[in-house]
C-alpha cells in the first residue's frame, strides 16, 4: 500500500467520522422531539481491485421498525375509538345515575308511587291529589332532563365528527405535500439525505396523527412516498390528497337520524371527494378511530339509551291511560263462533288483539292489529315474536274495508273476518282455527265517564296512543315531551273523582289503587330496541323492575368500556415504549457512540501525522 493510499483511507475515514458525529450531534438534539427516528450513516467501502481504499458516505439511514410503527397506528385508532367511547359513556352513567341514587330515574319514580300509596290512604286529602300531581310533574321533569343530557351528548357527537373531518383534512394536505418534495435517492438505496430524512420523519408524524380520527393503512413506493387508504380500502391521500367533508347540522333531536339515503337523513355524512368530482360515503365504513366512535353513539349507542327512557314513559304513561274492553262471543247457531269487536273507539295507534288456537298443532297465537290512519306508513316495521304477530291496518278507508285487508293480510292464518260500521267480526274456521279471545286498547282521554283508567301523562298536551304516521313513530322523543295532563293539575280531585253520573264519593280510593298497581305491580313487555331482551323473547316486568335494568345496562356497559380503553391503552403504551425502543435515541448509547466516534476519529488522525512524517523523512532523504 502506498503512502497516498493510506492518506486516502485516513481523510476517508475522517470524513465519516465527522458525518457520523454530526448524526449523534443531531440524534442528542432531538432526543426529546416527537416522531423523530434516530439516523446513522449508509456507509460504502471503496475498493480498488480486491483491496479495499477507504468508505463514502452516500446517505443517512432512518433506524425505523415499519412493522411497530404500522402497529402502533392500528393500535391508536383502537386506543381512540375506545377511550372516546368509555368517555360518552361514562356521561350516559352520570344521566342514568346509580341505582338507589338520589336525583335519578329510580328516585323519582319511588317519588311518584309514594305519593300515590299516600293517596290510596287519604283519597278525601287534597294534600295527597296535590302531592300525586308534583310527584307526576317531577318525574316528566326527570325524564325531560334524561333525554335533553343524551340529544346533548348526540349533539356533541356530531359537533366531534366535524373536529375530526377537519383535523385529518389538514393532515392529509401536509402528507401529500411532503410526498411530492420526496425524490429518489440519486446514490441508489434506501437511504436518504438528511434534508429527507427529517421530512419522513415529519410525514410520518402526521400519518400517526392520521390514525387517530380514521383506521389508516398505508404503503410505501421505492420513493418513500406513502399511500393512505382507509382500513376499508378507500384512498385518502398520495401524491394528492382527497378531500373529507361533514354536513353537520345544527340541531340533534330524537327524531333526527342518520341513513345511508342522503334523502331520508337529517343528520351528517362523512365523505371523500376527488378532484375528479368522484365521492364516496365513509360514515358507516369506518371501524375504529374518533370519527368512527363519534359515529357508533351518534347513530347507535346513544340512540338506544334514548330508546330505553321512551320505551319506560310510554309503558308508564299507557298503563294509566289505556283500557281495554273486550269483544262481544258470538254463538249463533248460523254463524261459526266467535266475537264481534266494537272499533269506535280506537286512536290511531291503538289496537285490536286476539287470542286464537291452531287446531292442528294445538298451539294457541296472538295477533295484534294496530290501526293506521296513514297509509304511507304501511306496512309497520316487523315486530313478530314466535307466537304473536303485529300488524298495521289502514283505518281511514283508503284502502278498502278493515275486513278486507286482513283477510288479503292474513291468508294462510285460517282467521275470517267481516265488517259493519264499527263492528269488526272475527270467527273461526272448523277443524282450523278457534278464536279464544278478542278485545280491543283504546287511550282514555276524559277524566271522567270511562272507567278508573286516567291520561295522568301526556305527549306535550296530546294523548300518547302510540301512533305512526309519516313523520315517525310517537313514541319516539317521548320521554323529551311527557308532561303531566294540565286538566289533572287544575283540578287534581280527578284522580279520585272517575265518575260524575253517578259521582264517585270524595273518599273513594278505586282510582287511585288503581293507579297504584299499575305503576308497582302490573307487567308489561318491552321493545326488543331497547336493548333488554331479544325479538323472540322480550323483556316482560314491571316499571321498576324495567328500569333497573336499562340502568344496570347503562353501568355496565360504562365499566366494559373503560375496561376496554384501559386495556387499549396500555397495549398503545408498550407499542410506544417498543417503538421508541428500536426506533428512539437512547442517550448512553449515542454517548457511547460518539466515544467510540471520536476514538476512531484520532486514529485516523494519527495515521494522516504518521503518512505526514514518513513523507517529510522521505523528502528529506533527497
Amino acid at each position: 500500500m502506498s503512502l497516498g493510499d493510506a492518506l486516502s483511507i485516513a481523510m476517508a475515514g475522517l470524513r465519516a467520522n465527522q458525518a457520523s458525529m454530526s448524526l449523534v450531534s443531531s440524534n442528542v438534539a432531538n432526543a426529546e422531539t416527537p416522531g423523530y427516528v434516530r439516523k446513522t450513516t449508509d456507509q460504502v467501502q471503496t475498493n480498488t481491485g480486491s483491496i479495499g481504499t477507504g468508505v463514502n458516505i452516500v446517505g443517512v439511514n432512518r433506524e425505523l421498525d415499519q412493522y411497530i410503527l404500522a402497529q402502533l397506528r392500528t393500535e391508536t385508532s383502537g386506543a381512540s375509538y375506545a377511550s372516546l367511547k368509555s368517555s360518552f359513556l361514562q356521561q350516559v352513567q352520570g344521566i342514568y345515575g346509580n341505582p338507589d341514587g338520589t336525583g335519578t330515574l329510580e328516585s323519582s319514580f319511588n317519588a311518584l308511587t309514594t305519593a300515590v300509596q299516600a293517596l290510596s290512604t287519604s283519597p278525601d286529602s287534597s294534600s295527597a291529589r296535590i302531592g300525586v300531581i308534583n310527584a307526576a310533574q317531577a318525574m316528566a321533569s326527570q325524564l325531560n332532563s334524561m333525554s335533553q343530557g343524551l340529544q346533548t351528548l348526540r349533539g356533541a357527537a356530531e359537533t366531534g365528527i366535524k373536529d375530526s373531518v377537519s383535523t385529518a383534512n389538514n393532515l392529509m394536505k401536509q402528507i401529500a405535500t411532503i410526498n411530492n418534495q420526496l425524490q429518489t435517492n440519486p446514490l441508489g438505496g434506501t437511504s436518504t439525505d438528511s434534508a429527507t430524512a427529517a421530512l419522513l420523519d415529519q410525514r410520518d408524524q402526521y400519518v400517526t396523527q392520521l390514525s387517530q380520527p380514521m383506521d389508516i393503512r398505508v404503503t410505501t413506493n421505492s420513493a418513500n412516498q406513502v399511500t393512505v387508504f382507509t382500513g376499508s380500502g378507500v384512498q385518502l391521500v398520495g401524491n394528492e390528497a382527497a378531500t373529507l367533508s361533514f354536513d353537520a347540522q345544527g340541531t340533534v333531536t330524537p327524531n333526527t337520524t342518520w341513513n345511508s339515503n342522503s334523502a331520508l337523513s337529517s343528520l351528517g355524512s362523512i365523505k371523500v371527494s376527488y378532484s375528479n368530482g368522484g365521492s364516496i360515503d365513509l360514515t358507516d365504513t369506518l371501524k375504529s378511530g374518533k370519527m368512527a366512535a363519534y359515529v357508533e353513539l351518534r347513530d347507535k349507542t346513544l340512540v338506544q339509551a334514548q330508546t330505553q327512557l321512551d320505551q319506560f314513559a310510554a309503558t308508564m304513561s299507557s298503563a294509566l291511560s289505556d283500557k281495554t274492553v273486550s269483544g262481544t262471543a258470538t254463538a249463533a247457531a248460523t254463524v261459526p263462533q266467535g266475537y264481534d269487536i266494537n272499533t269506535a273507539n280506537l286512536m290511531t295507534g291503538n289496537t285490536v288483539n286476539l287470542t286464537y288456537t291452531d287446531v292442528a298443532s294445538n298451539t294457541q297465537r296472538t295477533l295484534t292489529i294496530v290501526r293506521v290512519d296513514d297509509p304511507s306508513v304501511l306496512p309497520l316495521p316487523a315486530s313478530t315474536t314466535p307466537n304473536n304477530k303485529v300488524i298495521g291496518i289502514d283505518f281511514s278507508g283508503t284502502s278498502g274495508t278493515v275486513a278486507a285487508q286482513l283477510n288479503a293480510a292474513l291468508n294462510g292464518a285460517n282467521l275470517n273476518f267481516t265488517s259493519s260500521g264499527s263492528t269488526l267480526s272475527v270467527r273461526n274456521t272448523a277443524g282450523f282455527t278457534t278464536v279464544d279471545a278478542a278485545s280491543t286498547t283504546v287511550t282514555q282521554t276524559g277524566l271522567t265517564g270511562n272507567g278508573v283508567e286516567v291520561p295522568l301523562f301526556t305527549d306535550n298536551g296530546k294523548a300518547y296512543s302510540g301512533a305512526t304516521t309519516v313523520s315517525g313513530s310517537q313514541i319516539t322523543g317521548l320521554a323529551q315531551r311527557l308532561s303531566v295532563n294540565t286538566a289533572l293539575s287544575a283540578d287534581p280531585s280527578r284522580l279520585v273523582v272517575y265518575s260524575t253520573s253517578p259521582q264517585t264519593p270524595s273518599g273513594d280510593a278505586t282510582r287511585a289503587n288503581f293507579i297504584s298497581q299499575q305503576l308497582n305491580n302490573a307487567k308489561f313487555a318491552y321493545s326488543p330496541q331497547t336493548g333488554v331482551g331479544s325479538a323472540g323473547t322480550p323483556f316482560s316486568g314491571t316499571l321498576l323492575s324495567y328500569m333497573q335494568q336499562i340502568t344496570s345496562a347503562q353501568g355496565a356497559a360504562a365499566a366494559a368500556a373503560s375496561q376496554v380503553a384501559d386495556g387499549q391503552n396500555v397495549v398503545l403504551s408498550t407499542l410506544q415504549q417498543k417503538f421508541t425502543a428500536t426506533s428512539g435515541v437512547n442517550m448512553d448509547e449515542e454517548m457511547a457512540h460518539l466515544l467510540s466516534l471520536q476514538n476512531a476519529y484520532s486514529a485516523n488522525a494519527r495515521v494522516m501525522s504518521t503518512v505526514n512524517d514518513m513523507y517529510k523523512t522521505l523528502m528529506q532523504a533527497f
